[in-house]
């Protein structure tokens, strides 16, 4: 049984890596789409049919191009940076249900590496981690453009994991749990939480473009500068790991807020798997709306709202909770 399960959880790992490695190349398929869509424009189009083989040739670009270390960067740092990027955001999926159990050939799957008691303390608390990729790459990089990207990105990650956080608490409180998979269990009995946690849901799903560096909180590497950020000085693959860590953030944090606030899978039919991948879809498609329809905010905006309007309301939302779960 121990055998079975070492080899279990090895093939999930591999899935994983493999899966959502390629789903962050799809991912900007999608993204240059539905921009190019709302800019009425026609994005990728000559690279094979819709464009869609430019997901390989970026990929055989990115793999292929020279791996350019320049004379005054703190080398180790440098070189590493990327890889704690990249490997934080995919150790956070290992709490993470993807799908309700299923028997394949008389044994029973269950789709997630590990349903640990703190699932979204450590789901949360890796992602967190996240933020030492861009904070050493820019203090790494003998760049003073890069220096202030990973300055403001370590402003926004440790400001706006203070709303996540306390975001989280309220449905913690009900649920009593930490588990993921508990998150799911109990909204199949009592309605999903968004409707008795409204204001949780929205602080949440708001941390979440801060966390992953999305528009309208796109102040780590503002695409309307000259200059890339934190990753100025990288190329190649370091540079891609950069980027498939962003992406991979995008593809778990939008199974997540489902699985918290949305019902998850249900009571683990085929509709509910479905379901849980259609929510998952939207938040991911919104994601890539907001950087459409939505300008940059300036770096004080972004901390006035987190520390002067999120972070109290989140406070309250946990009061009220505690309050009525009382009496």
């Amino acid at each position: 049984m121990d055998n079975a399960y070492l080899i279990e959880t090895i093939i999930k790992v591999v899935v994983i890596l493999l899966v959502f490695s390629a789903l962050a190349g799809i991912g900007t398929y999608f993204e240059r789409k539905i921009l190019a869509f709302m800019q009425r424009r026609l994005g990728p189009m000559n690279v094979g049919p819709f464009g869609l083989l430019q997901v390989g040739a970026d990929g055989i670009k990115l793999f292929t191009k020279e791996d350019i270390i320049p004379s005054n960067v703190v080398g180790p740092i440098f070189k590493i940076a990327p890889v704690i990027t990249a490997a934080t955001a995919f150790m956070a999926a290992a709490a993470i249900p993807f799908l309700p159990s299923f028997t394949l050939f008389g044994y029973e799957v269950h789709p997630i590496v590990a349903d640990i008691n703190i699932g979204i303390l450590y789901v949360l608390g890796v992602m967190a981690i996240g933020l030492f990729g861009p904070l050493l790459g820019g203090m790494a990089s003998a760049n003073k453009f890069a220096l202030l990207s990973a300055a403001r990105a370590a402003a926004v990650f440790i400001s706006y994991e203070v709303v996540t956080g306390l975001s989280a608490l309220a449905p913690i409180m009900m649920v009593g749990s930490l588990s993921l998979i508990d998150f799911n269990n109990y909204q199949i009995e009592n309605g999903w939480i968004v409707w008795s946690q409204p204001l949780a849901f929205i602080l949440f799903w708001i941390a979440a473009f801060a966390e992953t560096g999305r528009t309208p909180f796109h102040l780590i590497a503002n695409d309307h500068e000259i200059i890339d950020g934190f990753g100025t000085e990288y190329s190649g693959m370091r540079w891609g790991l950069f980027f498939i860590g962003e992406y991979a953030n995008m593809f778990f944090i939008s199974f997540v807020i489902p699985i918290i606030f949305l019902g998850g899978f249900g009571d683990g039919t085929v509709l509910g798997a479905f379901a849980l991948f259609g929510k998952m879809a939207f938040f991911f498609f919104f994601f890539l709306w907001t950087r459409a329809a939505w300008p940059d905010v300036r770096p004080d905006q972004l901390m006035w709202l987190c520390w002067k309007v999120l972070m109290p309301l989140a406070v309250i939302n946990v009061v009220i909770t505690g309050f009525v779960m009382m009496f």
